[in-house]
């Protein structure tokens, strides 16, 4: 049993996706080919927003929305404590420092109440300044943005999704990746819609934003390759991948309906016996990971492997407790919450194939 059956996705797409590879052997526009500006074109009709804007991964993704917002040293982030290091990782490239918040209980995304407690004391304590806020999409339920995007008016931060998990979540018929000044993805092939190597986008309704990302993307350029107005990288997606992504996204909604009833069966069945996924009422998760609760998780995670099924625990470390943000100075017990989730949750097999 896998724990994601990329195999058997590609069986069912085979014959679609060879043709689209093919093209493109056949047209040999290996960088920034034809397949590219579609894909983007689908993707943006896909999450509702005006821009979206591919790229090489999803941590480029972070990193081009931050570069895009002006993020600095001195400037004080917000983001969730339990989440994927490249969430923080980010912040601290960009010079920034990244402020942790704990989690929910119930959706395990950032808690609402505890960022404007981190917000607050920022504010009080004076040293930083506040400028954005990242709020992730764990295991594919969006983040409480009605709440977390009155927080940031109220504040006059800037908000970033990251919807690397949450691609084809909704709230209240709101798809991931349009919430917030600025939103972002990955293709990583394990994602909700993934391609075949790394992969990435970015999300905006602003057009200024959008030609700033466009720039950074192929390093600062101005109106040619050769002419650089601005420091920036080189993070293109690849002509191949995007032609990948063309053929999974337009099975992507079919998808979704059996990853939907995969949890759905899921919780009917375990219901009682673990704490369970909660989805609010008016949200649609994406399930990326169908995430049990349990204190004897290590003994419950090996009965299932005994019994053939594959197992993945999703953080085993909160990153205010990861080496490389020692140096902030956090200590154990700063975000209970989070701390209790990351010894304490485990992911079961999940994708829009299994039986």
């Amino acid at each position: 049993m896998q724990f994601i059956d990329l195999a058997a996705q590609y069986k069912h797409l085979k014959e679609r996706i060879d043709k689209r590879i093919q093209t493109v052997l056949e047209h040999g526009q290996y960088i920034m080919g034809p397949e590219v500006q579609e894909l983007e074109e689908k993707l943006a009709d896909y999450v509702g927003v005006k821009h979206a804007i591919t790229c090489a991964n999803g941590t480029d993704a972070l990193t081009l929305a931050l570069m895009t917002l002006e993020i600095k040293e001195g400037d004080a982030i917000f983001c969730p404590t339990f989440t994927f290091f490249a969430t923080a990782e980010v912040i601290a490239y960009e010079g920034a420092t990244p402020i942790f918040v704990d989690s929910d209980p119930d959706t395990f995304n950032i808690c609402p109440i505890d960022l404007e407690n981190q917000i607050q004391k920022v504010i009080e304590e004076g040293a930083l300044n506040p400028k954005a806020i990242i709020a992730v999409d764990l295991f594919g339920l969006p983040a409480n943005y009605p709440e977390i995007e009155a927080i940031a008016n109220k504040y006059n931060l800037k908000l970033v999704e990251d919807a690397a998990q949450g691609f084809g979540g909704e709230i209240s018929g709101k798809r991931a990746g349009s919430f917030g000044d600025i939103a972002t993805t990955s293709f990583f092939p394990a994602k909700p819609l993934g391609c075949y190597g790394d992969g990435g986008a970015v999300f905006t309704n602003s057009d200024g934003y959008a030609e700033l990302i466009k720039s950074y993307r192929v390093h600062g350029k101005g109106k040619d390759k050769y002419d650089n107005v601005r420091i920036g990288m080189n993070s293109r997606l690849d002509t191949i991948q995007a032609a990948i992504l063309l053929e999974k996204l337009q099975e992507f909604p079919t998808e979704l309906k059996a990853r939907n009833l995969v949890a759905q069966n899921y919780t009917k069945e375990l219901m009682g016996k673990y704490k369970t996924p909660f989805t609010p009422e008016g949200y649609i998760s994406s399930w990326a990971q169908y995430t049990l609760q349990h204190e004897s998780r290590d003994v419950i995670m090996a009965e299932y492997k005994a019994k053939g099924i594959p197992t993945m625990v999703y953080y085993g470390t909160c990153m205010h407790q990861q080496t490389a943000f020692e140096y902030l100075g956090y200590n154990k017990g700063d975000f209970p919450v989070a701390e209790a989730l990351s010894d304490s949750v485990f992911s079961l097999p999940m994708h829009g194939y299994l039986k």
